[in-house]
């Protein structure tokens, strides 16, 4: 049996999190990592393999890689000794590119091996052990999105809390192909504000207030207001000095082409815009107008009925 987890994208409020403001992130429903386990001979123990990475993953050999430290919480959580088993594991998330690939295949491995163990697992179970097994010093936003497959509230300090979207929200994301340092960016937005706080202050508080109108929309399945909020965020980050001509330039081939709205998402600079579009038919044309200007295009959706 096959068991699978969503991406995630930020649809609100990057940035200004940073400074208090809240953030929404959307799972990214159509674009999934899977996991399956294989039995295999007496003596072999658990083996992680990475299909796309070309890796075979040992808990004695490779401990404290996350794959491993979260094979380990879900024995410990079943109470069962090592299995001799495969999990396989593949995922059409791209990675490092702030689309949750690293919580998905978390979340996939969690699946698949409680399942073969027969252990069922509650959401906020797997979103726990993927959060302890991610590396570096995660925000929860992750975790919590793909775990739980809705929408997130997230304010920095205080536990992600998910709601839900009544409405079906189709998205397109499209690569401007430029990578930029999440770092550099961020220091870069403090070094500004700490110039002029108020001013910046300004900028993150008028982030924050459409953020809060864009989850009251979201649960009331007002998509073009989503839409609106979505360009007027794109804005904000433009005016704080995180956009780039490219991101730009996608935004606006999404608008021509039907989109409600459209915006940078993540720590921009380069890296990834998302636009949403009015149902399926509209999503098809955003995509393959971003795909004739030559860029890469992601469908997918979140909320209402999945």
């Amino acid at each position: 049996m096959e068991f699978t987890a969503p991406g995630k994208v930020i649809l609100f409020g990057e940035h200004a999190v940073v400074y208090g403001q809240p953030a929404i992130a959307v799972p990214l429903s159509e674009l999934r990592a899977r996991a399956w386990v294989e039995p295999t001979r007496d003596g072999a123990g658990l083996v992680i393999h990475a299909r796309d990475l070309g890796q075979r993953l040992t808990l004695g050999g490779d401990p404290a890689h996350q794959f491993s430290v979260a094979a380990q919480a879900v024995l410990a959580r079943a109470g069962a000794p090592e299995p001799n088993a495969t999990i396989n594991l593949e995922s059409a998330i791209p990675s490092a590119a702030g689309m949750g690939s690293s919580a998905a295949t978390s979340t996939a491995i969690c699946r698949a091996l409680a399942a073969h163990l027969g252990t069922e697992l509650s959401a906020n179970t797997v979103s726990n052990i993927v959060f302890q097994a991610e590396r570096g010093t995660p925000s929860g936003i992750d975790n919590t999105v793909v775990a739980h497959e809705e929408p997130v509230w997230f304010i920095s300090g205080k536990p992600p809390r998910p709601f839900r979207s009544p409405a079906r929200c189709h998205l397109v994301l499209g690569n401007t192909g430029i990578a930029a340092s999440t770092g550099e960016l961020v220091a870069g937005v403090r070094k500004r504000h700490d110039a002029d706080p108020r001013l910046y202050d300004g900028y993150f508080a008028a982030i924050g207030a459409l953020v809060r109108d864009a989850r009251a929309a979201l649960k009331e399945g007002e998509l073009a207001r989503v839409g609106e909020l979505m360009d007027a965020n794109h804005e904000l980050l433009n005016t704080i000095g995180v956009g780039h001509s490219r991101l730009d330039e996608l935004v606006t081939i999404a608008r021509d082409a039907g989109a409600l709205g459209a915006k940078l998402t993540g720590k921009g600079g380069g890296g990834n815009m998302v636009a949403l579009t009015e149902g399926a038919d509209g999503q098809a044309a955003v995509a393959q107008a971003l795909t004739e200007a030559g860029y890469t295009a992601y469908e997918t959706a979140f909320g209402g009925a999945t």
